[in-house]
Order: C-alpha cells, then structure tokens, then sequence
C-alpha cells in the first residue's frame, strides 16, 4: 500500500512538472501603414469598377493625404479612382486604403456614392487604361527635375498630391503633381505625360 502511494504521487509530481504555464493572449499590433504608387493601386481599383459595371472605365486617379500618408517617394497609403459607366449611365468613385485611421476609410476598398454621368462633361473624360505607362513614382521624378527638388530641400516634409486624368484638348493622359497641402494655390504644380514620362510644363 505504501509503495502505491509512493508511485501515485512521483506519477503526480511528474504530471505537474511537464505541463505548460497557461499562455496569456497578446494584443495584436496594429500593422503599419502599406505605400503604393498610383498604378499599383488603380489596378485594384480597377477590378473592383468591374465587379459595379462591365464597360466601367476611369476618368481620374488621386492620391489623398493623411497624417501618415504625405505623397513621398510617388507613393501613399490612400488612392481614390473615378469611372464612369454608359450602361449604368452613372460615375461611383473607389478608394484604397493602406492603413486603418479613424477618420478616414477602413484598409482596402471600399466603394464611394453614386451619381449620374454625362459623357459630355469635360470633367469627367473617360480614358483607356493603354495610355497609362508612367507610374506615379516617375513622375515625381520628372517633377524633381523641374523645380520640386529645391522646394523639398527647403521643405523635406512638404506634401505631395497625385492627380491623374485625360485631357480632352490635346488627347493625352496626364500625371499632375502638386507640392503643398493647398491643392486650390500649391507651391508647385507639374505636368507629366503618362504615356511617355515625358515633362509637359509647369501649371499655374
């Protein structure tokens, strides 16, 4: 009997040494902000269009800012695209998202309002995805050339906007790159062929 005994609690002791402490849950982190370049995210944007309208087919691409999210590197962590639809006779715009802030739209796509469309108002001028072959990040480049670069010396953390859309009166897809968080009168506004890469003029 006394050697039972003595067997049942070397069995127990051994029992308690082997078993693991309970593992606390941790929190999760939250993820750090995702930065694309306008055509990366536009062809995400893109197939979601699709999934409202067949024919749909953008007329304007921007970047938006955010306290994270200042335009650098011809990148940002928030993209908005804008197509139109004769089918649907309606424009609805969609907006990806790289990161979650509370006053802005949840991480990925997330669609935007409906409105009605006139194929001829010239601010809605729809486009073929072909004439896109300069990604965002070029045309900040060509933009450096011309003039950013020495307001970013002055200025490092000067903010970037990314405005993208067809010109009716010279049939050409234009990047717009604009220096200053006032978009109505920025310090700098650039024009950028988005076919060829090429410097079309500075904007006043």
């Amino acid at each position: 009997m006394k050697n039972l005994l003595m067997a049942t609690l070397a069995l127990l002791m051994m029992a308690g040494c082997s078993s693991e402490p309970t593992k606390t849950a941790q929190p999760e982190k939250p993820k750090p902000p995702e930065f694309v370049t306008g055509r990366s995210a536009f062809q995400k944007l893109y197939v979601a269009a699709h999934g409202w309208a067949r024919d749909a087919q953008p007329y304007r691409l921007e970047s938006m800012l955010t306290a994270d999210s200042k335009g650098k590197d011809g990148k940002s962590a928030l993209w908005r695209a804008s197509f139109a639809s004769a089918v649907q006779r309606g424009v609805k715009p969609y907006v990806w998202s790289g990161e979650d802030t509370p006053d802005g739209p949840s991480r990925g796509i997330s669609p935007g309002t409906e409105d009605s469309y006139s194929p001829t108002n010239s601010s809605t001028q729809v486009f073929d995805i072909a004439f896109l072959k300069v990604d965002s990040d070029k045309a900040l480049e060509v933009a450096q050339e011309h003039g950013g670069d020495k307001l970013l010396e002055k200025n490092p953390d000067m903010p970037i906007v990314y405005v993208l859309d067809w010109s009716r009166a010279t049939s050409e897809l234009i990047w717009h790159v604009w220096y200053g968080e006032d978009r109505e009168h920025p310090k700098l506004r650039i024009a950028v062929n988005a076919s060829t890469g090429g410097f079309m003029r500075e904007e006043k």
